[in-house]
């Protein structure tokens, strides 16, 4: 399967939230600037039980700098996690802080723009900041999250959240295993004595004995 590159051949909208002008650096090496900014996150900017909602803020720290071959982007990224527990299922509700940098190679440079697939490149004086804050953040994230270390998660027979379950909360479930043979040992249950018919039992066989003395 071939590699997929991180710099797909579309154009650059500069008015997309994390597309970034470089013309104030005008390519001299060693200028720079800070930004801060507030953007909204992207869709799907998370992993199957945790992640950032669509269109909340994300808050990034940035310092932009000229060096030869391109710019180099230091950052950090503050973003608000929402998701639920991998144990009890209860909503998770958090921050996460991320720290990033990436260099962006000027198309003109490294042979003609033939930089290898994993580097990023500026398309004219624009960065788009997407990828390298989903590998900072998304990658980052845990498949498994959980709402505190300690959680013991649910009860396996009724469901209920062990956190808020009395202390000792079990259930006394008969091991189907044996089921079976509970079934077998209750048919075989011994039948009560008969009561005063003197048709048999021990009672009959003393009065035939005492009666052939008595004759």
């Amino acid at each position: 399967m071939p590699h997929e590159s991180r710099n797909p051949l579309t154009r650059r909208d500069p008015n997309a939230p994390l597309v970034l002008d470089t013309r104030a650096l005008g390519r001299q090496p060693g200028s720079s600037r800070e930004e801060h900014l507030s953007v909204p996150a992207p869709e799907n900017f998370g992993v199957e039980m945790v992640g950032v909602p669509e269109g909340a803020a994300i808050e990034l720290d940035l310092r932009l700098e000229a060096v030869l071959e391109g710019v180099l982007v230091t950052g950090t990224a503050t973003v608000p996690l929402r998701g639920e527990c991998s144990r009890c299922l209860d909503p998770i509700a958090s921050t996460f802080e991320a720290d990033f940098q990436e260099l962006f190679v000027y198309g003109d440079t490294r042979s003609g723009g033939n930089a290898d697939d994993e580097e990023l490149r500026l398309e004219g004086d624009l960065i788009d900041l997407e990828p390298v804050l989903r590998d900072a953040v998304v990658l980052a994230l845990p498949l498994s999250p959980l709402c505190r270390e300690d959680c013991p998660g649910l009860c396996p027979d009724c469901g209920v959240r062990l956190a808020d379950a009395e202390p000792g909360h079990r259930h006394d479930a008969a091991d189907p295993r044996w089921a079976a043979l509970q079934d077998l040992a209750g048919g075989l249950a011994p039948a009560p004595p008969g009561r005063g018919d003197g048709s048999s039992g021990p009672r009959g066989s003393s009065d035939r004995r005492e009666g052939k003395q008595e004759g």
